[in-house]
């Protein structure tokens, strides 16, 4: 039986968006690397297949490359920006450097309704960004769309199912882009909408049960959706052979492990073991200041508490882990694909090279969106399942530089101020995010007539459909002023608020 569409990266920041657009039609994907692609496609049997774009150029040395072979095997394939021109050549087709480059929105026509064009206007807006442009087709081919820069902004080889955008219709500023994925996924690879949030509860138990056998799983539990979500899926596979621990590592907000440990007492009764680790993971983290290996250190200390404890319980083997598959496409490295490493997150930059137990990710393929759907089917509580996304090191990387004792104090009395307000205004659920950052720097204030030299905190409230991309929130001056107010009045050790208006891309949502 077929299996969805493959997605293979080629070094686009786009690749989540791709396979977004592909999941609203409730169908199957994934992402994988060009390298031992083909035996992905012989074994799994796609549908269809979809080439991503990327930075690189087909004639240059190290560009991105693919087995010639999977345009031999049977399945539809699309190709997006670079992947047009990585397709154009290897079909014997021509691709030149372009003396123009197109970036940007631009007017496409469209000379063939058919297709991935199927329902769509002659004429739409797209998103280009090439500097490379197809100056011969590979045989076989048509011209199916033009722009005033671009002769062949797309291509189409009906009768073999390949079809080729110079343009990116994954990204919202291409207009009916969603249509002509759709009409790729749908019409030409023939997907059904058979891929729901209740179909993966069966696959995944079955699977767990299937991997498990009879043996024992632990699991990190940080009271966040992702853990939440893995826990109860994971319990209704394996029930009490399921033990929960949850790490006190002092970097989590004010009063959030006794928040935690009442949540899953009352309302999921799981075996549930509180750590306090607090004071050894501040030794660990003495003196560092890079995000990059406070991540490392945080994830490998996560590790640690969970192998020394999984000895206690006889017969573990297994350790589950909330990965996201945002998670595993930032950390590109954790599979080897091309794209470029914006950050290592902590389940899947930090763990040991010899790690005594094994891995188990059930929702490594998931969105945020995707697993909040996944908790309700589950039943979970609406608490449980609505809280904004915390990062696993916590707020060790909402501290710009070192994590001390003192700083770790301030943050978390400004950053419970701060969501007090939020809470309060009725705006914790229509935010995406809302928090405090530490600044590694101190400016010269005004208290009680005296001279002051304290601490900045850096509100960051964003609005997001999946973290993928994200804007700054437009947020009131009343609710702004009263956020400053009670962090400045009530939290020694600070004298000035700010806000950060930037956007992802090309900012990320936390500072670190």
């Amino acid at each position: 039986m077929k299996k969805g569409i493959i997605i293979i990266d080629l070094g686009s920041q786009y690749n989540q968006l791709i396979a977004r657009r592909v999941r609203e039609n409730n169908v199957f994907c994934r992402i994988i690397p060009p390298r031992g692609s083909l035996a992905v496609i012989r074994s799994t049997q796609p549908n269809g297949i979809i080439l991503s774009g990327g930075p690189a150029s087909v004639y240059q040395k190290n560009s991105p490359r693919l087995d010639k072979e999977i345009f031999s095997s049977g399945v539809p394939v699309l190709g997006i920006c670079y992947g047009m021109q990585l397709m154009t050549k290897a079909l014997g087709g021509k691709v030149t450097h372009s003396k123009k480059r197109e970036y940007g929105h631009a007017a496409l026509t469209l000379d063939s309704m058919a297709g991935i064009f199927k329902s769509l206007p002659d004429r739409i807006r797209c998103w280009m960004s090439h500097g490379d442009h197809i100056k011969r087709l590979p045989e076989g081919f048509k011209t199916t769309a033009h722009t005033a820069n671009t002769a062949n902004a797309a291509m189409a080889d009906a009768s073999r199912g390949f079809y080729g955008v110079q343009f990116h219709p994954e990204v919202v500023h291409t207009e009916r882009g969603n249509t002509i994925i759709k009409n790729f996924v749908k019409e030409v690879c023939g997907c059904r909408s058979s891929w729901t949030m209740r179909s993966f509860i069966n696959e995944s138990v079955k699977a767990i049960k299937e991997e498990v056998g009879g043996g024992k799983v632990v699991l990190g539990l940080s009271g966040g959706v992702d853990s939440s979500v893995t826990a109860v899926l994971i319990d209704k596979a394996i029930g009490k052979r399921l033990y929960c621990i949850f790490v006190d590592n002092g970097l989590l907000r004010k009063d959030e492990a006794g928040r935690v440990k009442k949540l899953f007492k009352d309302n999921f009764h799981l075996n549930l073991k509180v750590v306090d680790a607090k004071k050894a993971f501040l030794k660990r983290l003495k003196g560092v200041a890079g995000p990059e290996k406070k991540r490392k250190i945080i994830g490998n200390e996560f590790i640690k508490v969970f192998e020394r404890e999984s000895k206690r319980i006889r017969g573990v083997k297994f350790l589950a882990q909330g990965t996201l598959y945002p998670d595993l496409i930032e950390s590109q490295s954790a599979f080897g694909g091309p794209s470029a490493t914006i950050k290592t997150h902590h389940n899947v930059g930090g763990l040991p090279k010899k790690m005594r137990l094994k891995l188990i990710e059930p929702l490594k393929y998931l969105f945020k969106d995707e697993v909040r759907s996944l908790g309700k089917e589950l039943k979970m509580p609406y608490s449980a399942l609505w809280r904004q996304p915390f990062p696993g090191p916590g707020l060790a990387v909402r501290i710009i530089g070192e994590v001390t004792e003192e700083r770790l104090r301030i943050l978390k009395e400004a950053d419970f101020r701060l969501m007090d307000v939020i809470k309060m205004s009725g705006l914790y659920n229509k935010l995406w995010q809302s928090f405090g950052i530490l600044l590694p720097v101190k400016t010269v204030g005004v208290m009680g007539d005296k001279r002051t030299y304290e601490n900045v905190i850096a509100i960051r409230a964003v609005t997001s459909m999946d973290g993928m991309t994200a804007d700054w929130a437009r947020l009131s001056h009343e609710v702004l002023a009263e956020i400053s107010s009670n962090i400045i009045n009530e939290v020694k050790g600070v004298n000035r608020v700010v806000y950060d208006i930037s956007t992802k891309p090309p900012s990320t949502i936390e500072w670190e």
